[in-house]
């Protein structure tokens, strides 16, 4: 059992229930043949959902009454799906769906939760965030305002043109959110899937494969949405992704911290297994180094994400505290899931275990949810403005 920060009983509990049927039922489907190069089957993750729904574990840190667990409960809850690339899918607390179902939990009207929310807690459709755009079209990528998708009003529905890039799940999803601008600003809508006006275009080859659908390219045309599926009012898109911006970037850094400390515990194993040159590889003073390296990292990374939950417990955006943790616990995994294959050598590049698959999803996250070198300069802004009231104070 993974150590867990200090909790209420229940959701210790709970955490421990998701762990042993993570490891005890979800792993062992780590080799089956579903899991294809753009995720895994839709068939697959319906009967891993059918195993954990029979627990009664579906959605786990949405509790009955809509509510959620805390930031910092939350992290111990998906830590624990984490433990295999297949757990966030079998226990609906993958990427975009968590994110989207935050969102919607926090601003959508309820009707739009019943529409669009309920089923979507409930582990029977999956949803995909339309915001990235094709760097040949010049759109939005790291820099949201460089968004080319428009949308107009049209008597009492809007009219969307544009086109979307690396948009997850897009194939197979059943809500989508769309953003768009208008002359107001950014906006933001929630429309059926699928829809004709809505086309991939192709599914790209990417270096991850943990996501079902894979990550597409999307064209929309002439897409026509009511007016009462907006969320919020016309320009206010960004102050909406700004609520469901930290929130889910900080479940990317839960998540993959139970990843690589599954990652961690199976390099440690076959170091204390296999033996080179007269003794176990552990007992290699620069393999024994490396595990132990793993372990401060892992470590780090746990109190990164408790202290930036913390933060954002209290109501704050945390915009500031998650860029800071999603670069110090990506970087810091990074070097976890290298240091793994290192260790395992030639068994470390082959799928014969999860540590090859770990390492190239961490790889990804290193760019999801904003490239390391964005997050450094934004927060390089931020200390300047920082200096900037500092010296008109003193003023």
């Amino acid at each position: 059992m993974t150590e867990t920060p200090i909790l209420r009983p229940d959701v210790a509990q709970l955490a421990a229930r998701i762990e042993r049927l993570v490891r005890e039922k979800i792993a062992p489907y780590e080799r089956d043949p579903r899991r294809g190069p753009h995720g895994p089957s839709d068939a697959l993750v319906n009967e891993l959902k059918a195993l954990v729904r029979a627990a009664g574990l579906m959605t786990p840190h949405i509790l009955p009454d809509g509510s959620h667990l805390t930031q910092r409960e939350t992290a111990v809850v998906l830590r624990a799906t984490g433990l295999s690339p297949l757990g966030p899918l079998a226990f609906n607390t993958a990427a975009p769906d968590e994110g989207n179902m935050y969102l919607l939990g926090k601003v959508g009207a309820p009707q739009l939760k019943e529409r669009f929310l309920a089923p979507l807690v409930a582990g029977r459709a999956r949803s995909a965030f339309f915001m990235t755009e094709p760097a040949e079209d010049g759109g939005a990528g790291s820099d949201p305002s460089m968004m080319k998708t428009t949308c107009r009003l049209d008597g009492n529905h809007w009219v969307i043109n544009g086109r979307k890039a690396f948009i997850t799940g897009a194939e197979g999803a059943a809500v989508g959110i769309v953003m768009a601008r208008s002359e107001d600003g950014a906006c933001m809508f929630l429309v059926d899937l699928p829809n004709p006006a809505i086309r991939v275009e192709r599914v790209l080859d990417t270096l991850d494969s943990s996501m079902p659908g894979g990550h597409a390219v999307v064209s929309i045309e002439d897409l026509r949405v009511p007016a009462d599926q907006m969320l919020g009012q016309s320009g206010e898109g960004f102050k909406y992704a700004q609520i469901r911006l930290s929130p889910a970037r900080l479940s990317h850094c839960m998540r993959w911290l139970g990843a690589c400390t599954r990652a961690h515990e199976i390099a440690l194993d076959y170091a204390c297994r296999r033996q080179a040159f007269g003794k176990l590889l552990i007992d290699h003073e620069g393999v024994g180094f490396m595990l132990a390296e793993n372990e401060i990292d892992l470590k780090q990374a746990e109190l990164m994400i408790d202290w930036c939950a913390g933060v954002l417990d209290t109501g704050a955006l945390g915009v500031v505290e998650s860029s800071m943790t999603k670069v110090s616990v990506s970087e810091a995994l990074m070097r976890v899931a290298d240091r793994c294959v290192q260790v395992m050598g030639g068994s470390g590049v082959t799928g014969d275990t999860i540590v090859e698959q770990v390492f190239r999803e961490i790889r990804a996250f290193r760019i999801y949810d904003g490239p390391t070198e964005v997050h450094k300069w934004s927060l390089a802004k931020a200390l300047k403005r920082r200096v900037a009231r500092v010296a008109e104070t003193a003023q």
